[in-house]
């Protein structure tokens, strides 16, 4: 048995499709009977208009932050006030981005001192894994990329539970721009995370 879907394209990425991104992912969610949508959000922007857009709606919402440090060292993205709005409407996630943070990411980032051992110059020269699977995915999108971390990082943090079909909407750093239906697992069983449909993404 197969279905016919259709998948929305935009021309070209970024912050200015995000309503119509969340509403196709509202549409999608009904039409699947998905009853949850995970949203990333670094600044709160979206997940300000995802809680505008599903009001209503009887979904439940999960909002998936950058982590604290991901730009600056001690500063997260998301303050405070926004969280503080954003929870009255569904779970806030905050831990490591499991595709572009963490101590493998962190060895790369951080150039080693030319006086340092040759040894510690190879994570630069070589990129994790974690790095690589997170630049296949670009191949698709940013968006597509960011759809798989925030579904693993909701999992990890137990705000959904494994192997539970989902909406992920996510963009090209700032807004929304993507939105995929995926069966979500913890980071470290990534191998059974399932992509299983693109809605809308850029072209």
């Amino acid at each position: 048995m197969s279905s016919i879907r259709k998948v929305t394209i935009w021309d070209k990425g970024g912050k200015e499709h995000t309503d119509d991104t969340l509403k196709i992912a509202l549409e999608s969610a009904k039409e699947r009977h998905i009853d949850t949508i995970i949203v990333s959000t670094s600044t709160g922007y979206t997940g300000e208009r995802a809680v505008e857009i599903f009001k209503d709606s009887g979904l439940k919402l999960v909002f998936v932050t950058h982590q604290t440090g991901y730009r600056a060292s001690g500063i997260q993205s998301l303050s405070a006030e926004t969280r503080e709005k954003l929870e009255k409407y569904g779970k806030v996630v905050t831990c490591t981005d499991v595709l572009t943070g963490g101590v493998a990411v962190g060895m790369g980032r951080q150039k080693p001192e030319k006086n340092q051992p040759q040894d510690g110059v190879l994570p630069f020269i070589i990129p994790p894994v974690n790095v690589i699977i997170a630049n296949t995915l670009r191949l698709f999108s940013q968006g597509v990329k960011v759809c798989a971390e925030v579904a693993m990082m909701a999992v990890d943090s137990n705000a959904v539970p494994p192997n539970k079909t989902v909406i992920c909407v996510a963009g090209s750093h700032a807004g929304a721009d993507t939105a995929m239906v995926v069966t979500p697992v913890e980071s470290n069983r990534i191998k059974d995370l399932k992509m299983n449909e693109i809605l809308v993404k850029p072209y």
